[in-house]
C-alpha cells in the first residue's frame, strides 16, 4: 500500500526533523509572520479554479519532470491565470522539498498549497515557515479529532486547510474548522483513478464549503462536467507537467474552458 509506506517513513521523517529544528526556529523565517493569501477567496471569484501542481514525480509513475526548476514553472502557472499554487513538499516519495516552497514564494503572489503528508502539528509551522498559504489534510491518515485539532493550530497561523476525502466513510471527518474539501479521485491506497468519486461523493459534502476535484483531471469538459456538479476547484498536476511547456499548457487549457 502506497499510503502505509509513505505515513511510516513520514514518522521516521518528521521525528528526525523535530530533533534537529524547533517550533522556534522556523518562527525566524521571513515568511512565517506574513499575511497570507486566500486559495477560498480566489476560487470563489474564479472562472476557471485550476489550481496547478509543481510535481516532479509520483510514487506509482516514477519522474514525470525529473529535475524541474520551480523558477521555470511556478511563475509561468501564475501568469497563466492559476487560481491558486500546489507544490509538493515530500522529498522520498515526490522529489519535492520545503524549500521548493520557499521559493515559490517568493516568486509569485497567488496562494500556495503546501502538498505534504501531514502527520504532526510541527508540519503546520512548517508550512508557515515555507511561504505556503493552506495545508493539506488527508482523511485517510487522520483520525477526525486530529483533522478539527490541526486546521485549529493552522487558523492560529492565518493558513487555509484542504480537507482531503477519498471515500464517503471519511465524510464524518467534515468540520467547520476547514475552509475547503476536496475528493480525491486517485485512491492513495491503489494509486488508480476514477473520475467519478468525485461526482459520487460531491453531494454529499456541505455546499456551505468550496469544493475541490483532485488528480486524473485532463480536459476542459471534465472541469465544465464537474463544476456543474458544484465543484469550484480543480487541482491538476501530471497533465501540465507532463508537457514540455507546462505554464503554455495551463494558459491553454484556461482559454479552452471560456
Amino acid at each position: 500500500m502506497y499510503l502505509d509506506k509513505i505515513v511510516a517513513h513520514k514518522q521516521l521523517e518528521i521525528a528526525e526533523l523535530k530533533q534537529k529544528t524547533s517550533i522556534d526556529e522556523l518562527r525566524q523565517s521571513e515568511f512565517y509572520n506574513r499575511k497570507c493569501y486566500s486559495l477560498k477567496a480566489n476560487l470563489l471569484s474564479s472562472n476557471s479554479g485550476i489550481i496547478s501542481e509543481f510535481k516532479r514525480r509520483s510514487p506509482s509513475k516514477g519522474f514525470i519532470k525529473e529535475g524541474a526548476q520551480v523558477a521555470n514553472i511556478v511563475p509561468g502557472y501564475e501568469q497563466s491565470g492559476a487560481s491558486g499554487i500546489s507544490v509538493l513538499a515530500d522529498n522520498e516519495f515526490f522529489a519535492g522539498s520545503p524549500a521548493d516552497v520557499c521559493e515559490a514564494r517568493s516568486l509569485v503572489k497567488t496562494p500556495i498549497l503546501f502538498k505534504e503528508f501531514v502527520i504532526d502539528e510541527f508540519q503546520i509551522h512548517l508550512a508557515k515557515a515555507s511561504g505556503a498559504d493552506v495545508v493539506l489534510l488527508i482523511a485517510a491518515i487522520l483520525t477526525p479529532t486530529q483533522v478539527k485539532q490541526f486546521a485549529q493550530v493552522a487558523h492560529s497561523l492565518g493558513l487555509e486547510t484542504l480537507l482531503e476525502l477519498h471515500s464517503p466513510a471519511e465524510v464524518g471527518h467534515i468540520c467547520t474548522e476547514v475552509d475547503l474539501v476536496g475528493i480525491n479521485n486517485r485512491n492513495l491506497k491503489t494509486f488508480e483513478v476514477d473520475l467519478q468519486a468525485s461526482i459520487d461523493l460531491c453531494h454529499q459534502i456541505p455546499d456551505s464549503f468550496v469544493k475541490v476535484s483532485e488528480s486524473g483531471i485532463s480536459n476542459p469538459q471534465t472541469v465544465k462536467e464537474l463544476r456543474a456538479q458544484g465543484f469550484r476547484g480543480f487541482l491538476m498536476g501530471e497533465n501540465f507537467m507532463k508537457t514540455e511547456q507546462p505554464a503554455q499548457t495551463l494558459k491553454e487549457f484556461i482559454e479552452n474552458l471560456k
